[in-house]
């Protein structure tokens, strides 16, 4: 049985991890991956083109399907060491989140919608990530 799940990324650091065939999220910390499973579905969400200042994008940026979910780490740089886990990522187009919102049951404040995603990553119902991927032109 697979989860759904959504990570907040900035499009720039998700297009690094389509590039080479990964995600990271909260900064790198284990425990975060730590939750995704083989074969359970991940969408991007991306606030910003750059973090911690790019400029707005408010959209879904990428999808895949996590690979193994063997959990392993890299070396950045000395004093960044982020754990990772492999994902599948399929061809889609961005989509923008605000058409979704009044759709998507996870976001239940849907003035302050934003605070659904404040923890970096979440698991969502099949029917939201599939419309999700639908308004990504992908059928999953």
């Amino acid at each position: 049985m697979s989860n759904y799940w959504i990570g907040v990324v900035s499009k720039a650091h998700v297009q690094n991890g389509v590039r080479g065939g990964f995600i990271q999220l909260n900064h790198g910390k284990k425990a975060a991956v730590q939750r995704l499973k083989a074969g359970d579905m991940l969408a991007m969400y991306s606030p910003r083109t750059d973090y911690p200042d790019g400029a707005a994008l408010q959209a879904f940026t990428a999808i895949g399907t996590v690979a193994s979910g063997e959990v392993y780490q890299v070396e950045m740089s000395p004093d960044f060491k982020p754990f990772r886990v492999n994902v599948r990522f399929h061809d889609c187009n961005d989509a923008p989140i605000k058409p979704l919102i009044d759709r998507l049951s996870f976001i239940r404040d849907k003035t302050h919608w934003g605070a659904a995603f404040r923890f970096g990553y979440l698991r969502v119902p099949e029917a939201d990530f599939q419309l999700i991927a639908q308004a990504m032109g992908r059928t999953m």
